[in-house]
Formats: structure tokens, C-alpha cells, sequence
């Protein structure tokens, strides 16, 4: 990672957008959180700001923890709001006194129409195309809302960054 991000350094790269995947921060998608996950990042964050590179984090870019698909069907359950918030709880704790800018979801689309009515990605459920796409698509930008509502009204005054959605 260091060796990489050294390249990018030489090459004048002022900024590196990457995703935090949530199972490897917590494996389960909520309770214990996997400590040498937070760790990564912590690394990565850091060498980053070592050679003066501006980390833009994404917080999900398609890579659900199976046990949230497999407990309520994910994004077909409103307990996946509460899911993401405490996630994102988990990473602006850890990672915003450093994190300036945040992305909640990485192209909600994809998530929603390939996930829910395509079949291209996860979880591949081509059974209601007509319905299941636009719930995960109610259910995601009540996520990213409440997401936004923490990062606002909890970590912003202190960690001074900003919170969007990559459409």
C-alpha cells in the first residue's frame, strides 16, 4: 500500500477516492467490529495524509455483509437503515479526525436496478424488477439521509468535512 500510494505521490495525485468495505470493518455488518479492519484503514488514511494526499472515503460501494442479506434481505428491510447508520457511526468515529470528505453510496442506481431487477449485481434477485428495485431505493436514500443527519449534527463541528452521495 505504502509503494502505492508513493506512486501516486510522484505522479501529483492531490486526492484518492476509496470504499471502506463494511465486512471487513465489521464482518457481520453490526455487533463486534474487526479490529485489524480499522487498522487497514487507519494505514491507509495515514499514509495518505503522509504524502499529502487527500483521502475522499466512500462508505458503500456494493459490498453488503451477507449476514444483513441473509437475516431481513438487506435493502429489502427497513433495518437496513439503522444498519448503515451504525456503520457509518463506526467509521466517522474512527476515521473522521482525519476523513474530511465522505460519500454515503456509491451510485445508488446500480445498487437498486442491477441488484433488484437486472440481476448483474448482489444480491441478484430478478423476482419483482417492477417493486424491489424502487424499496431498496427508498430504503438506501433513507440510510443515506439519516447517515447525512449524523455526520451533521454529530462529528461536522469537530471534524469540519463535508458528506455527499456519488450519483
Amino acid at each position: 500500500m505504502e509503494e502505492d500510494i508513493l506512486m501516486m505521490k510522484e505522479m501529483g495525485i492531490k486526492s484518492y477516492r476509496f470504499s471502506i468495505s463494511w465486512p471487513r470493518v465489521q464482518p457481520l455488518g453490526s455487533g463486534e467490529v474487526n479490529q485489524e479492519g480499522l487498522e487497514f484503514y487507519n494505514r491507509l488514511i495515514d499514509t495518505c495524509l503522509k504524502n499529502e494526499i487527500e483521502p475522499l472515503v466512500t462508505l458503500y460501494h456494493w459490498d453488503l455483509p451477507q449476514a444483513l442479506e441473509d437475516a431481513f434481505g438487506g435493502f429489502q428491510s427497513r433495518e437496513i437503515i439503522q444498519a448503515f447508520v451504525k456503520y457509518a457511526d463506526i467509521c466517522f468515529s474512527s476515521f473522521g479526525d482525519r476523513v474530511k470528505s465522505w460519500i454515503t453510496f456509491n451510485e445508488p442506481w446500480c445498487i437498486c436496478g442491477h441488484g433488484y431487477a437486472t440481476g448483474m449485481h448482489a444480491p441478484g434477485d430478478t423476482s419483482s424488477p417492477g417493486i424491489k428495485p424502487y424499496i431498496a431505493a427508498h430504503n438506501l436514500l433513507l440510510a443515506h439521509s439519516q447517515m447525512v443527519g449524523l455526520y451533521r449534527n454529530t462529528y461536522k463541528e469537530n471534524q469540519k468535512g463535508k458528506i455527499g452521495i456519488t450519483l
